[in-house]
């Protein structure tokens, strides 16, 4: 059955940024259905052709190497423009009057709430009172943007509000992270090879990392990132949805209901902090400068670096600690994942001065250097059996053809096919922010752990490396060579 995409927020920058071009290359591969339709909408009075023109031009600059002006013109004559506002329900009564002769027969749609999230709440609320919600002509999804609320109250009330339109099965969280190939990869790295999976669990694994780095400061974002921080804008989501995937037991089938529930395992299995945990756990750090970024209020505690130690009490991970870092204004943007496994019983292979043989480590580099390392031990040549460190690296770019895709280009695809496997579930949501609330309250409390300054351009505050240090472990400092 054909379909249609409305964006709601047409006119902002992620439209024009991520998520045309990413249908604009779906097309070019073919794997749009026949007759799909693409309808923006926002306040902004453009004609159909002079939304096309201005997106033509936005698809270009950000598709280079791929656009061209007779596939565009191919593409944009199923694209159209509704002006509209969506905090008023008799836009959207029109809009289903538009849609509907547009469409002229049975129809699948997906709407995609590109907006800013204080309107998600309102928005879906009209839309299924214009009855943009009742499937007896095709089915109705929508795709909703993080943040999904601030905390586990906020998210409950949205999760309530929205089931009042729409029913679970129809409602797809997005989370871009999951929809990056090296992140889906490793579904196929523990559960296709046997070589992995029998040594995924505390008997082999000393601990995990997941850590997300980006280079840049937050600059005009201040008025956004002051009153979120880092474990709001990166752990509740991002890090957390990796640690579930790192973490999860096989699903009996690759389904989407079967993987989500295997992941809502994890993190029923997620220690509850208390007490001394959070001083113990958790660190927080600024980077110098923050206080000076504009719109920034003098004095503000607001973390720009976390590491959380979180421990997952089940019968695979008891007593394997996890490791959950994430900064802005660090050494080097990458997202990584890093099984540290056990050093070997016994030192076979003296040098020299009796060592600890170094332990080997599988590293998942999610972004930007999509692909995977193995470190391992072998001999140096023509020693009398000296080792050393060395490593095999797998780069997912030199494997696939045409280039690495665009996350958005497989969520947007499994939204339209209906496949909610790589898209958050309401108790999933819920169940995250229990975990990330208490940290938060905890720093907001007079008894918060100290907030530690550094300096842009470092792997986050000295104290963290010594606090991984404390621990007889050392963090995966290493930038990936793209």
């Amino acid at each position: 059955m054909a379909s249609t995409i409305v964006i709601f927020g047409a006119s902002g920058d992620l439209t024009s940024r991520k998520l045309i071009p990413a249908l604009f290359r779906l097309f070019q591969k073919k794997r749009l259905p026949e007759g799909t339709r693409i309808v923006g909408v926002s306040r902004s009075d453009f004609s159909d052709d002079q939304w096309r023109n201005q997106l033509g031009e936005t698809t270009e600059k950000f598709l280079p190497a791929s656009f061209t002006a007779e596939d565009w013109k191919q593409f944009c004559q199923h694209v159209y423009y509704r002006p509209g506002d969506i905090t008023k329900a008799d836009d959207f009564v029109a809009l289903g009057d538009y849609l509907n002769e547009l469409e002229g027969t049975a129809c699948d749609r997906v709407y995609y709430l590109s907006t800013s999230p204080r309107l998600y709440e309102s928005a879906i609320t009209l839309m299924g009172q214009a009855g943009l919600a009742d499937e007896a002509t095709g089915t109705r999804r929508v795709i909703i943007e993080k943040p999904f609320g601030t905390d586990l109250a906020s998210a409950e009330a949205l999760n309530c509000s929205i089931h009042k339109s729409f029913n679970e099965h129809q409602i797809y969280r997005i989370d871009h992270y999951l929809g990056k190939e090296t992140v889906q990869n490793l579904f196929a790295l523990r559960f296709a090879n046997t070589i992995f999976e029998p040594l995924w669990n505390r008997n082999y694994i000393d601990h995990v990392q997941i850590t997300v780095a980006e280079e840049v400061v937050i600059g005009r974002r201040a008025g956004y990132y002051d009153t979120s921080g880092i474990l709001r804008d990166m752990f509740q989501n991002h890090l957390l949805q990796l640690m579930m995937i790192t973490a999860m037991e096989a699903p009996a089938r690759y389904d989407a209901n079967l993987v989500r529930d295997e992941k809502v395992k994890v993190l029923h299995s997620v220690r509850p902090m208390s007490g001394a945990d959070f001083a113990k756990n958790t660190l927080r750090g600024q980077y110098q400068g923050y206080l000076q970024e504009d719109g920034v209020p003098a004095g503000s505690q607001t973390a720009t670096f976390a590491a959380l130690k979180l421990y997952i009490d089940n019968w695979r991970w008891k007593g394997v600690p996890f490791y959950l870092r994430s900064g802005k204004a660090m050494s080097c943007r990458t997202t990584q994942i890093v099984i540290q496994f056990r050093s070997p019983p016994h030192l076979l292979f003296p040098s020299g001065k009796t060592r600890t043989p170094e332990a080997n480590q599988l590293v998942i580099q999610v972004q930007p250097a999509e692909g995977l390392q193995l470190y391992f031990q072998s001999k140096v040549p023509d020693t009398e059996m000296k080792t050393r460190t060395s490593h095999f690296d797998f780069l997912f770019q030199e494997a696939g053809p045409g280039g690495m895709p665009d996350a958005y280009q497989r969520l947007l695809m499994d939204a339209v096919n209906g496949d909610a496997s790589l898209f958050a579930r309401s108790d999933e949501v819920e169940l995250a922010w229990s975990i990330i609330d208490p940290i938060i309250n905890a720093w907001g409390s007079a008894a918060a752990p100290d907030l530690h300054v550094y300096e842009p351009g470092l792997w986050g505050p000295t104290e963290s490396t010594e606090w991984m240090q404390g621990q007889k472990r050392s963090w995966f400092d290493v930038c990936p060579v793209i």
